[in-house]
């Protein structure tokens, strides 16, 4: 059977959890065979894959999973705080550049301070690093040197995700409403 080029790459990283960004080779080649790769992935797998204009990514329905929730606090978090700095936050995450000792402050210093430290991924600037460093492999962030990093489109995965969420927009089964 001939498969599109780079199927071996573009399956490796999306089931490792990686997004695969609109300026990687191999973004064209799933996009080009998007309806392919959307049978391949819920008949292999059973999962979803979501390509979007600048980057594409698989959805689990693992529910044991916990670091997409993880990244989900951690832009709430930030959100929150640079809001509350008097940034536009949404313009922030899509132009700026962050420096990890500002982000620790950040989070050194939130309202939020018991979820922070309740999150072993967040809860000291040790673990915000790796936690970073997790970013990146999953081509959330792109590292600009030790202590600086930008964010990727990716980002609008979570951001969506937190304003569909606040929004009322996620269905809840009726078993977890009487929970």
């Amino acid at each position: 059977m001939d498969y599109p080029r780079y199927h071996k790459e573009i399956v490796s990283d999306l089931m490792n959890g990686k997004f695969i960004l609109a300026s990687d080779q191999k973004f064209v080649s799933l996009k080009d065979n998007a309806p392919f790769y959307e049978k391949f992935f819920k008949e292999s797998f059973g999962n979803a894959i979501e390509v979007k204009s600048d980057y594409a990514f698989l959805i689990s329905y693992d529910t044991a999973e916990q670091l997409s929730r993880d990244i989900c606090i951690f832009f709430a978090i930030l959100c929150y705080e640079l809001d509350k700095d008097g940034k536009n936050f949404l313009e922030e995450i899509q132009y700026a550049e962050f420096e990890n000792e500002k982000v620790d402050s950040y989070f050194e210093n939130s309202a939020y301070a018991e979820l922070i430290a309740s999150n072993n991924q967040l809860k000291s600037s040790e673990s915000r690093r790796d936690f970073m460093r997790t970013l990146g492999r999953r081509n959330i962030v792109e590292r600009n040197g030790d202590n600086r990093f930008t964010f990727t489109q990716a980002y609008k995965v979570f951001v969506d995700f937190a304003g569909d969420f606040a929004k009322g927009k996620l269905s809840v089964s009726s078993e977890e409403a009487e929970l």
